[in-house]
């Protein structure tokens, strides 16, 4: 296990939503064995078994919530970390591996990089390819596109806008992460808000990574391989698509609909 200083205390979240409880306790299990010093899990569905299962783990916090939405959801334990002294946060989702020894890793290097208010390491699928979640700031056509038109019609903007032409084998400051898992600076928190809780679920994640972006640098760092299970839920439920839908007009009504830096 790598030394982490005391001072560089790091604190994580997990919101759930009727999430799957086996899927739960690895995550926890990979969280334990890391140098994270709290855990709030806050359980958006009151979901029977959450409760029992963070009582197994030390340093496990449950929250039982109103599901106002992932970033509200996030908040809260934001709120808390700060309270407690937290120096960095994690966001992370339930469907994520990750090497224990990996977190105190990404913490050292914003320990050592005082200007960076958020991380995103590599993202890859079960089978190892990468996940091309840092990108440039949207416009409508770029996530209307992605979603509605076939990819051989869209091939080259929606290349651009994922960045996949761009060495990712290198670092490199970025403005739009997702939201599976976001390693903060808590002082850039501080600085520029939390989730923007008008955002119920989509497009959280690209707004405050934006915002702390206007302030710090926001990077790609690919030292470290993280394991996303992605669901791509929107393309699966026509509700879920719906919430896709009304949080990304919200975004460009907040943001500017033609302008994007």
């Amino acid at each position: 296990m790598i030394a982490m200083h005391h001072d560089m205390r790091l604190t994580a979240s997990i919101v759930t939503y009727r999430t799957d409880l086996l899927e739960l306790e690895k995550v926890l299990d990979l969280v334990a064995r890391s140098c994270v010093e709290k855990v709030f899990v806050i359980d958006n569905a009151r979901q029977k078994g959450v409760e029992d299962l963070c009582a197994r783990f030390p340093g496990c916090v449950y929250i039982p919530s109103v599901n106002r939405g992932y970033g509200a959801g996030h908040n809260r334990a934001i709120e808390k970390a700060m309270q407690e002294g937290a120096r960095f946060h994690l966001v992370i989702n339930s469907d994520i591996s990750f090497s224990p020894d990996s977190l105190a890793l990404l913490a050292k290097y914003m320990e050592d990089n005082p200007d960076v208010g958020c991380l995103q390491p590599r993202i890859v699928n079960p089978l190892g390819e990468l996940q091309y979640t840092v990108r440039r700031l949207p416009a409508p056509i770029d996530l209307i596109g992605r979603r509605f038109f076939p990819r051989s019609l869209m091939r080259g903007r929606l290349d651009d806008y994922e960045l996949r032409n761009v060495d990712h084998s290198v670092e490199f400051n970025v403005p739009c992460h997702q939201g599976s898992f976001m390693f903060l600076r808590i002082d850039a928190l501080r600085k520029v808000g939390l989730f923007d809780e008008r955002f119920f679920l989509y497009g959280e994640d690209i707004d405050l990574t934006r915002r702390i972006h206007e302030s710090y640098r926001t990077m790609y760092v690919p030292f470290v391989t993280v394991v996303h299970r992605h669901r791509q839920e929107s393309y699966h439920s026509l509700r879920m698509l719906g919430i896709h839908c009304v949080n990304m007009v919200r975004y460009f009504n907040k943001w500017g609909w033609f302008r994007q830096k």
